[in-house]
């Protein structure tokens, strides 16, 4: 039988990648700024999914609260270190590189929809030398303000650039799966992710545990 999806689009942070720790590390520099005591990476990970400036806010409503203006000067510096230490600690879940070779003996194509930045989200998957794995990379900034998971709008265009077919998406956070359903695509949520909500509330159409377990859990959705 045929593979049922032409397309399996994946989410970053969290999915793919454990960014945790660089994440992190970024927002502690930010906290520390501000006079406040550091996070874990545990207290941070389920703040993670919705993109630089909502964890950030998350982190200091966290820790004390915070006016705009001084939110703003501690979300550019955030930025700032960010982007030159975005590959430190970050690390490909295991098995990721496995389910991308069994995907492309299928004949997928596959892409990244996040809501990082585009210009961080490639660079990071150009430090760790996976960057040409992926057809399309589209960030929370690509198609402008509004645009951004959970709204379909990223899905159907990773579906289109990617030239068109029958889809899937795979992520860890609430937003990827509104965003699937939203793009009329099954989701698939990975357990192993930074879950800020929990698997029942994300409503997936199948969960993994493992990423050993992706190829047979799209063929039960394309059953």
């Amino acid at each position: 039988m045929a593979f049922p999806f032409q397309i399996v689009g994946f989410d970053l942070d969290g999915t793919l990648l454990d960014t945790s720790g660089d994440l992190t590390a970024a927002v502690n520099v930010a906290l520390a700024e501000a006079g406040r005591q550091p996070l874990t990476v545990e207290q941070v990970k389920p703040m993670i999914g919705g993109g630089a400036k909502h964890m950030l806010m998350q982190t200091l409503d966290a820790t004390g609260g915070c006016n705009d203006d001084e939110a703003k000067r501690l979300y550019k510096l955030m930025l700032g270190y960010y982007e030159t230490h975005l590959s430190v600690h970050t690390q490909p879940f295991p098995g990721m590189l496995e389910a991308l070779d069994a995907l492309e003996a299928h004949g997928c194509r596959v892409g990244v929809v996040t809501n990082k930045f585009e210009s961080f989200a490639v660079q990071l998957l150009r430090d760790l030398n996976i960057l040409d794995r992926f057809e399309t990379v589209i960030g929370g900034d690509t198609l402008g303000r509004g645009n951004a998971k959970p709204s379909a709008a990223p899905i159907h265009e990773l579906v289109s650039r990617l030239g068109g077919g029958s889809a899937a998406f795979v992520g860890d956070s609430i937003y990827d799966m509104q965003a699937a359903r939203n793009a009329g695509v099954p989701s698939v949520a990975v357990s192993f992710g930074f879950l800020l909500h929990s698997l029942e509330e994300m409503r997936a159409d199948a969960v993994i545990d493992g990423f050993d377990e992706l190829v047979s859990a799209l063929e039960r959705l394309g059953g």
